[in-house]
């Protein structure tokens, strides 16, 4: 496995319950501040075979971004179950839930 891609996992395994990070920020905390689509990618191949809190992962705006609307559905659900309020749909306060390292 290739040294970006544990310190992918890495990140996502430590985000606290409650709070979210952006696929941007977890690649610049893993040392490639381009690399977020390369993050997502990690995280729909890796997710299930790492048992990673995928849900915490979304995009810069503070929105969910998957396209399936069930598995929308299910992010914001897994969300709101860790108490993350969605005051506009599908987008969060980024300045409250964000987590930083």
């Amino acid at each position: 496995m290739e040294k970006f891609t544990a310190d992918v996992i890495k990140i996502i395994e430590s985000i606290p319950s409650g709070n979210v990070m952006t696929y941007g920020q977890i690649a610049k905390c893993a040392g490639n501040p381009r690399g977020a689509r390369q993050v997502s990618r990690i995280l729909h191949s890796m997710s299930k075979k790492h048992n990673l809190p995928w849900h915490r992962v979304i995009n810069a705006e503070g929105k969910i971004t998957i396209r399936d609307e069930e598995m929308a559905q299910v992010q914001k659900m897994s969300l709101e179950a860790e108490g993350i309020v969605f005051p506009n749909g599908y987008q969060i306060d980024l300045d409250k839930y964000q987590h930083r390292i």
